[in-house]
């Protein structure tokens, strides 16, 4: 599943294609007014967490990647069907593949709490503390997740997140020392802006210390594996140098 910094890489990308004019658009499987896009110009694009949002006038396309979603612009990919292919009245063209689309009518402020989004110039990292704390019994790796917390935030920035942090995944929140919590929300934010940075040099994977790996790098005690939490996510951790805390 793309995670944040992914999305505002998509983001970069489609951004040439604003001031364009819809000239046709084609839907498989997605219900969303196309109607309302036709000869309507596309303003602008924007991100929330792992959310696209591409704005025709007073009509805006909500684009969720899910697990294996993508995108092309100007070249279809052989052989598949976009779920949502949209020709400009240019000739150019951009299609999604593999996504859930829907529509957001009026304001998207009435609908995104930007300062959620750990990658957006509202981040509020006491807003997301204090909603941690209402979560005290959730495990950190579930909560790491929750996108009403951390928008932008997945299973990779999770693990290395919490490897650099050195918590445990299956601490429960409210165990872990307040000092503690402030470090892995803050560096929720530095780790996705590092990850944007990577990505672009395609060499995030030469920096993943803890995701995927089979080894600590500060250790050398066996990285383990483990489908954890109530999301059932892939967690790779240290059982040396990550702590278990009690809450004491």
């Amino acid at each position: 599943m793309p995670e944040g910094p992914s999305i505002i890489i998509a983001k970069e990308e489609i951004r040439q294609l604003t001031g364009l004019t819809v000239a046709t658009v084609n839907v498989n499987a997605v219900a969303i007014d196309t109607e309302a896009l036709y000869s309507m110009p596309f303003m602008s694009v924007r991100s929330w967490g792992k959310h696209l949002l591409l704005k025709f006038n007073k009509t805006t396309l909500r684009v969720h990647f899910l697990m294996f979603g993508s995108y092309t612009i100007n070249h279809p990919k052989p052989g598949r069907i976009a779920k949502l292919s949209i020709t400009f009245t240019d000739g150019q063209s951009l299609y999604f593949y593999a996504c859930a689309i829907r529509t957001i009518k009026g304001s998207l402020t009435s609908v995104y709490d930007w300062s959620a989004d750990v990658m957006n110039k509202h981040w509020d990292h006491v807003k997301a503390i204090g909603k941690l704390k209402q979560q005290k019994e959730s495990l950190i790796c579930d909560a790491l997740l929750d996108q009403e917390i951390f928008s932008g935030v997945g299973n990779i920035i999770k693990n290395e997140v919490l490897f650099r942090t050195r918590v445990h995944p299956l601490n429960k929140v409210g165990n872990i020392p307040p000092r503690r919590l402030r470090a892995i929300v803050d560096d929720a934010r530095v780790y996705s802006f590092l990850f944007l940075k990577w990505k672009r040099a395609y060499v995030l994977k030469k920096h993943w210390e803890a995701h995927t790996k089979k080894k600590c790098p500060r250790d050398g005690h066996p990285i383990r594996k483990l489908y954890a939490g109530v999301r059932k996510r892939r967690s790779f951790f240290c059982d040396e140098c990550q702590e278990m805390f009690d809450g004491t």
